[in-house]
């Protein structure tokens, strides 16, 4: 079915060439979890990918055993930092850009009265800085948020919406923060998913191998945003980065966790072999469902009236 959504004038590459994804991610750690094979696949076929980092994840709490040493503790942003570097290597950043804010913490926590955190940050001033980056990297696609955050509702990922959202329509607005470089229009804006269909599909992997599913009944009491899914990635044979990526955040991973490594690659991929997102917004036309963050935009001239 054809899209409906809003189609206006965006930047459409040459084709298969200098295409470019901007992914908006709360804390080091999140890239690694949402979205990391679908970015492998498309470094490997060009695409320019760029991670946007909210805030320095110093609020997070040392999950694994190995790393729970006053050392790591004490430089625990410095150390979150250098995890995150090595993490963006493996999937294939090209560059990792972080918006300067600290750690919020868990709903309800101290972190949360912090000046300097992310969920108290001054609206305009945050969406400026976003739309700063936007306006350098000039993406085609960006990939961020959703609205519809009940099941997990983290003061920094409710942020991240609040933020990418004002920031996707203000780039390409030349009287919105001039002082913030030239305009750019991004084509097109997801929201990453965790879909009901991957947890059910992984639980019933679990017990085919006669292994206590990490599934309990609270993720099955989350509520269900698969029928806002539009766009579903083929990641085969990029599972793996994902794993990697996530080894890489030693202080926030737990190799012996069964929720992320219960299962070999090759089973999880065979069980569930996408990644999900919601088309939010497109300013190039596209029909649903889709298979390619990029649909719309391959082989294309430049639309006529693009000015940026």
């Amino acid at each position: 079915m054809t899209a409906h959504l809003p189609v206006e004038t965006g930047q459409v590459p040459e084709p298969d060439t200098g295409l470019r994804l901007l992914s908006v991610h709360a804390h080091p750690d999140d890239e690694a979890s949402k979205g990391a094979s679908t970015v492998a696949k498309y470094v490997a076929e060009g695409v320019e990918a760029t991670l946007v980092c909210c805030t320095g994840g110093e609020a997070g709490d040392i999950i694994n055993p190995a790393m729970q040493r006053p050392d790591v503790q004490a430089n625990l942003a410095d150390v979150r930092r250098a995890e995150l570097d090595e993490s963006a290597k493996v999937i294939g950043f090209s560059e990792v850009v972080m918006l300067g804010y600290r750690d919020s913490g868990m709903p309800d926590s101290e972190a949360n009265g912090d000046p300097r955190c992310f969920a108290r940050a001054e609206a305009s001033e945050a969406v400026g800085r976003l739309v700063s980056i936007i306006r350098r990297v000039r993406p085609h696609v960006i990939i961020t948020y959703g609205d519809e955050q009940s099941g997990y509702p983290h003061p920094d990922h409710l942020q991240v919406h609040d933020v990418s959202l004002p920031a996707w329509h203000a780039a390409g607005d030349p009287s919105a923060f001039p002082e913030a470089g030239a305009p750019w229009t991004p084509s097109k804006l997801y929201y990453s998913a965790w879909t009901r269909a991957r947890f059910i599909a992984l639980h019933e992997a679990f017990l085919a191998k006669g292994i206590e599913s990490p599934f309990d009944q609270k993720w099955f009491d989350r509520p269900s945003q698969d029928d806002r899914v539009t766009t579903r990635v083929d990641i085969t044979g990029l599972y793996p980065v994902r794993s990697a990526a996530l080894r890489a955040h030693a202080t926030q991973i737990d190799p012996n966790e069964k929720f992320w490594f219960g299962l070999p690659d090759d089973v999880i991929e065979a069980s569930y072999p996408w990644e999900d997102f919601e088309l939010a917004e497109s300013r190039v036309p596209t029909s649903l469902p889709e298979t390619d963050l990029f649909a719309g935009l391959r082989g294309h001239e430049k639309f006529q009236g693009d000015e940026n």
